[in-house]
Parts: C-alpha cells; sequence; structure tokens
C-alpha cells in the first residue's frame, strides 16, 4: 500500500481521527455536554475534511496501486456520505471544464441576491439539489458507457447507503447525531466553498479567476485547499505542491485582493459588514442572464479520468 506523496500520511491519519471519532461516540454515547459537545462537533469538521480529502482524492490519487485506490474510495465515502465517485460529473467534469457557465451545476450565478448572506444561505441546498440531479443523469450514461466506472459507484453507494440504513435500523438518535448530521454538514460546507472560491471573480482572466485563503493555519488542516486557482490551472497536481505552486504561476499577477490571507475576516466583510456582493475590486456584481443547467455529459470516449480523477477502469 505504497502512497504516492508521503505528505498523504496526513490524509490517512485525518480518515482513521473521523472513523475514531464516530466508534467512541457511538459506543460510549457521552451525556455530559463540555464532552459530547465538542466531540459532536470535531465529528462535523473531520467529516469535512473528509468531503476535502475526497476532492483531492478525484483528482490525484493517494496509493500507487490502483485496486488499494479503489478500497480506499470506498472508506473515503463513509467519511462524508456519498459515493467518492459521484465526485467527478459534478465537479471534475462540469465545474472543472466549464466553470461558471451554465455547464457548470455549481456556478454561483444561480443565486441573484445583492446581500450574500442570502445567497449563502440559498447556495448549498439550490447546488445540492442541482448535484443530484446531475448525478443521476451521469450515472445512467456511464452505465453503458464506463462499466468499470458504474462498477466502481455502485460498490460505494451500495456500502454508504447500506450502512447509513443499518446504523439508523440499529439506533436512530446514534445514527442521526454521530452519522447524518455530520454529513450534512460536510457537504454543506464543501459545496458553499464553490462560493466563496469563485464569486466576484474574473473567470476570464489568467489570474484572477480564483480567490485564495492562503493562511498557513487553514492549509495545513484542508490540505491546501486555499490555493483555488492553480488547482483549476492543474487540477492533477497533488495538494502538497500546489503552495509552491501558486507562488510560482501567480506571484507578482494576481491582484492582491484574491489572496485573502484571513477566510474569517474575508467572511465578516462579504457576508456581515458590508455584506454585499461585490466584485473582488469592489464593483457590485453584474449577474449574467440565468437558466437551467446546459448538458455537458461526455461522450462515449471521454471518461472520468479526464482530469485525474480516480476511475474504476
Amino acid at each position: 500500500m505504497k502512497l504516492r506523496y508521503s505528505a498523504d500520511i496526513r490524509t490517512l491519519a485525518f480518515v482513521a481521527t473521523y472513523f475514531g471519532l464516530v466508534i467512541v461516540q457511538w459506543l460510549y454515547a457521552p451525556s455530559a455536554w463540555w464532552v459530547a459537545g465538542p466531540l459532536f462537533l470535531a465529528t462535523c469538521v473531520f467529516s469535512f475534511f473528509g468531503a476535502v480529502i475526497t476532492h483531492n482524492t478525484v483528482h490525484c490519487p493517494v496509493f500507487v496501486n490502483r485496486t488499494v485506490n479503489r478500497f480506499f474510495q470506498v472508506l473515503l465515502s463513509l467519511t462524508y456520505g456519498s459515493p467518492v465517485s459521484a465526485f467527478v460529473p459534478g465537479h471534475n467534469l462540469s465545474h472543472h471544464k466549464h466553470v461558471q457557465t451554465r455547464r457548470d451545476v455549481m456556478r454561483t450565478t444561480k443565486v441573484r441576491h445583492s446581500y450574500n448572506i442570502f445567497n449563502m444561505m440559498e447556495f448549498a441546498p439550490r447546488i445540492a439539489l442541482a448535484i443530484m440531479k446531475n448525478d443521476a443523469t451521469y450515472v445512467a450514461a456511464m452505465k453503458g458507457q464506463h462499466r468499470k466506472w458504474f462498477q466502481q459507484y455502485r460498490i460505494e453507494a451500495s456500502f454508504v447507503f447500506g450502512l447509513t440504513f443499518l446504523l439508523f435500523v440499529l439506533d436512530w438518535k446514534k445514527a442521526l447525531v454521530y452519522w447524518f448530521i455530520p454529513h450534512i454538514y460536510a457537504a454543506w460546507g464543501i459545496i458553499s466553498m464553490n462560493y466563496l472560491q469563485h464569486d466576484g471573480c474574473d473567470v476570464n482572466h489568467p489570474y484572477n479567476h480564483s480567490r485564495n485563503f492562503v493562511s498557513k493555519v487553514l492549509n495545513w488542516w484542508t490540505f491546501n485547499n486555499g490555493f483555488h486557482g492553480v488547482h483549476h490551472d492543474v487540477p492533477g497536481l497533488h495538494w502538497s505542491l500546489t503552495p509552491a505552486a501558486h507562488q510560482e504561476r501567480y506571484g507578482g499577477h494576481i491582484d492582491p485582493r484574491l489572496d485573502q490571507k484571513s477566510m474569517f475576516l474575508y467572511l465578516v466583510r462579504a457576508f456581515i459588514l458590508p455584506g454585499r456582493r461585490l466584485t473582488f475590486d469592489g464593483k457590485p456584481v453584474e449577474l449574467p442572464p440565468e437558466g437551467s443547467d446546459e448538458s455537458w455529459i461526455p461522450r462515449p470516449e471521454e471518461t472520468p479520468d479526464d482530469l485525474g480523477a480516480v476511475a474504476a477502469g
């Protein structure tokens, strides 16, 4: 089980921590608020980290051996409550290839309020519904076009939904608190990040197309997910290499307002004070005409490997 990059020891440690949190709470069900509260919050956060790791994995596999990668995808699917392979259609093949267009099911222009707090409240649930519809269409297409991907997806889905059903049968209260709610938080978090990283940016600019969060502390915990611009430029680049690549490609070129040093301060400005929907250079966002999603489903000769995703075949 050789790692492609030694930095992914942290990846494995985070995944193990998530499962440890769930198992400990399921077995002991702490009742003291000062124990139960922090454990629950930690489970939500580490489930979100599972979604971040999923994002990294579908772009750059963790292990050298492909069979081990397939097994890891099954395990990873359980950390945030959705098949890892389902990340491919909405993220790799729709968002990355058609960013901020009507072929991007995650485009930020779907929400159209002047004040950002309302956009953030609407964005995740609206995008989640679009992703589910998008995934269903893609899965149906791949059943005939890419059987190995479809089989891997089916295995992951069987484990996720089968275990979820079993846990609710065993103890629905524990399943709700220790399993289901953290997964909802993870999905909300990973979808909402797309809004933070793209809204108000210049999609046609070679450097100003994405917002980056460059805090070293934040990026240690989120596997350098804050360096989003270079990730769009080189999707298959391993997460451990993105800070250096960001400096090399963007240093001296990107508008400094798109390299945010503090996510907390950015969130305050963007959603509270002043909280208005603005471009990165302080102008009101001009929204293009909006309509329904346009189909981007790949042709039979295209595969989920196009952007470095971990496919089963």
